[in-house]
């Protein structure tokens, strides 16, 4: 039960931020939106600190179960063609609905991580099915430093969901194109 209790707090937790902004996030704000007696999250996570990194572990398990479902939905990645559909959904998918309150939530969450060491900790991006089918397309198309270009693919990928979260709409295809362009351009050689 106590499992389940807290796994609802971070929940609703996660829900206030997205709705409220991180100003918004209190202990007596996730009681009501968990409409639990008050004082319950505050019994549970004693202090914002507690509350924001039980926030942020179960956003990155959310995310990691997204991420880790994310190629079974696709066909396999053998064009480019392919896996800039796999973008397309992921970006749809951190773009409206449930993932974009998680997106909401997981920016604010960024924000607050370059003050904290322990909430930077666990948002590290992690190794998980997705990541992980881009990097093999990658080294199979020929690309050398696959790892950091996967890296740097998905860090810009990311900062698109960003761009589009404050501004509005969707990421356009052919950004996503481009970005794949410049992940498979080999790099100069060195003089």
């Amino acid at each position: 039960m106590a499992s389940d209790r807290r796994t609802l707090l971070a929940d609703s937790a996660l829900d206030v931020l997205a709705d409220e902004g991180i100003r918004g996030l209190t202990h007596r704000a996730v009681d009501r939106r968990a409409a639990l007696p008050p004082g319950t999250t505050s019994a549970y996570y004693r202090t914002r600190a507690a509350l924001l990194t039980a926030l942020v572990t179960r956003l990155v398990r959310l995310d990691q179960a997204e991420l880790e479902t994310l190629p079974g939905q696709l066909p396999p990645l053998r064009t480019v063609e392919d896996l800039v559909d796999g973008m397309v959904l992921l970006t749809r998918q951190r773009l409206t609905g449930e993932g974009r309150r998680r997106s909401l939530a997981r920016y604010a969450c960024a924000v607050e991580s370059v003050r904290d060491p322990e909430l930077r900790e666990i948002l590290v991006p992690r190794e998980n099915a997705g990541r992980e089918a881009v990097r093999l397309f990658l080294a199979a198309q020929g690309v050398t430093d696959a790892e950091e270009r996967t890296h740097t693919l998905l860090t810009c990928l990311d900062g698109l969901v960003f761009d589009r979260l404050v501004s509005g709409g969707e990421v356009p295809r052919e950004a996503l194109e481009g970005l794949l362009v410049a992940a498979l351009h080999r790099a100069p050689r060195p003089r």
